[in-house]
């Protein structure tokens, strides 16, 4: 799709999968919470929590979260969380109860955080920690982002990692961290096993969920306007999405 402006509205949730049963996929930043100029300044509504875990109890368990967040970071936000969640682009991935699915992932070489932080402090930048990975935000200074890019993916290249970008970010991360990943290893399991895929998400990096849903029979659904996104369907903000779930 060239322009989300093209995208039509989802069906009522209910509708979405047809007679299929229906497993969501949803983003975190800019899809369930409005974005902030710090990943700390997010307002996360007290109640949302269990109001998720509502929406899966009426999915039968079919609802993951899958955010660039680290998994920490996440349950953070998300105190008691009892939702499938998958952290850092997918590298880390837990069942509803906080058991690993799969390994947990290595974190970022030292001597890549260590080049990182210094570019950050140096150049006035956002450094995020990671569990398993590691963010340079420019959101306060916009025309630094191609120098934040080429720095990333010089520093990528020589330690065999990959670059992740998204709405003034850009991410270092292991290969194979996408949420593409997440979305076909939680179907995988015999909870998600046989359901239609659908993954809610604003930004760049949900591409990957998007594609990896529409492979495996369902589709996505961007929040938002972005341009050139692969989604199916759009919603315009974060309020009509949690309105469309029924949050």
């Amino acid at each position: 799709m060239s322009s989300s402006h093209a995208l039509p509205s989802p069906p009522p949730l209910d509708r979405l999968a047809g007679d299929a049963p229906l497993a969501l996929f949803l983003d975190f930043d800019g899809t369930l919470v409005e974005l902030a100029d710090t990943p700390d300044g997010i307002h996360v509504p007290p109640t949302l929590c269990e109001r998720l875990k509502a929406l899966a109890d009426r999915l039968e368990g079919r609802v993951a979260l899958v955010s660039g967040r680290a998994l920490a970071d996440i349950e953070e936000h998300l105190p008691g969380i009892a939702v499938a969640r998958a952290g850092s682009h997918g590298a880390a991935r837990k069942y509803p109860e906080g058991r690993w699915l799969g390994e947990e992932p290595k974190g970022l070489p030292a001597v890549v955080t260590d080049a990182m932080r210094g570019i950050a402090e140096r150049d006035g930048l956002l450094y995020e920690t990671k569990s398993h990975g590691g963010a340079l935000h420019y959101r306060a200074g916009p025309e630094k982002g191609p120098a934040v890019l080429a720095f990333a993916q010089d520093l990528a290249d020589e330690h065999g990692l990959a670059v992740k970008t998204g709405r003034a970010v850009v991410e270092l991360v292991r290969p194979g961290a996408d949420k593409g990943g997440a979305v076909r290893a939680f179907l995988a399991t015999p909870v998600f096993a046989g359901a239609q895929p659908w993954f809610v998400g604003d930004d760049v990096t949900d591409d990957d969920g998007f594609s990896a849903c529409s492979d495996l029979g369902g589709g996505g659904v961007l929040v938002g306007d972005r341009e050139n996104s692969t989604a199916d369907f759009a919603l315009a903000n974060v309020a009509r999405t949690i309105e469309w779930l029924g949050l």
